[in-house]
């Protein structure tokens, strides 16, 4: 392996099913993820975790905290502080209800799976340690579905600081995947106060890595990750602070990132736009290069 790319051994297969119309392409799900950042004396370092081996998608590689959008937190109020949901609905291309469930996606899938909640009693302020066994109690219940975010912000009285959130780009899962995923990635600085912890039942590690030794791991070989998440840190390397990434991120292109996958002779040719490192000669074999 030249690099750390990871990408599912059934692609070639439903590559080929794809260009001959056999394979209808699944809707992709809502999805939000977080480049969670803070500043150390080397400069800004990134939260992230290795999926379990034993995790059917992905297993081994590295990512950030995220996941799936909860329908319950399209048109439940909340208390909201930051651009309004109107500016998130213009940021995201999306309805103002689907704007507002993506950022609860996001903050909630950080509370989940590292513990650091983007939340505050007051539109200025923000929690501080959230390691308590009522908070895990609360936690472990956001995990399970069995409490929705918009719920437990209403039931603590928090306001969601959407103002803490930075959008940074968007990948959708190609279309010959089987699960596929619309997902927004944010950019967000640790809280003060606050402190990262292994959360998920899907993560064997956490780490706190700057983004440009996370970039040359995988270069090497030794970090496993895929497409968006070592095209995100390759972007995040020219930043000297925390800070500078968040006030970037509005600025930044939110066009959707969707591989291509096309037949040229005896081989499958797939790319992702703009991303030409990704670029995969798969003869129809269904050996790589």
């Amino acid at each position: 392996m030249a690099n750390g790319q990871w990408f599912p051994q059934d692609w070639p297969e439903r590559i080929r099913a794809l260009a001959e119309g056999t394979l209808t392409p699944v809707v992709p799900k809502r999805a939000a993820t977080v480049m969670l950042l803070k500043d150390t004396a080397a400069g800004p370092a990134v939260h992230m975790l290795r999926r379990r081996a034993s995790m059917a998608f992905a297993g081994g590689a590295y990512a950030y905290p995220g996941g799936g959008v909860d329908p319950r937190d399209d048109d439940h109020q909340i208390r909201w502080a930051g651009p309004t949901r109107a500016w998130w609905s213009r940021r995201l291309a999306v309805t103002e209800t689907e704007a507002q469930a993506i950022v609860c996606a996001a903050v909630r899938e950080t509370y989940e799976e590292a513990g650091v909640l983007l939340a505050g009693e007051t539109p200025d302020s923000v929690v501080g340690d959230t390691t308590g066994a009522d908070w895990e109690a609360d936690r472990e219940a956001l995990v399970a579905r069995g409490l929705s975010f918009a719920e437990f912000l209403e039931r603590r009285g928090l306001v969601l600081r959407s103002d803490l959130l930075g959008a940074w780009t968007r990948w959708i899962t190609p279309e010959f995947e089987s699960r596929r995923y619309d997902t927004w990635f944010f950019v967000a600085a640790l809280p003060a106060g606050q402190r990262t912890r292994n959360a998920s039942t899907e993560a064997d590690r956490t780490v706190w890595i700057a983004p440009a030794d996370a970039a040359s791991a995988y270069d090497k070989g030794e970090l496993l990750m895929m497409p968006p998440t070592i095209a995100t840190l390759r972007q995040l390397t020219g930043y000297a602070a925390a800070a500078e990434a968040l006030a970037a991120a509005p600025g930044r292109d939110l066009t959707p990132v969707l591989a291509r996958a096309r037949l040229d002779g005896e081989e499958i040719v797939l790319s992702w736009p703009g991303h030409e490192e990704f670029t995969k000669h798969i003869p129809t074999g269904g050996a790589t290069a």
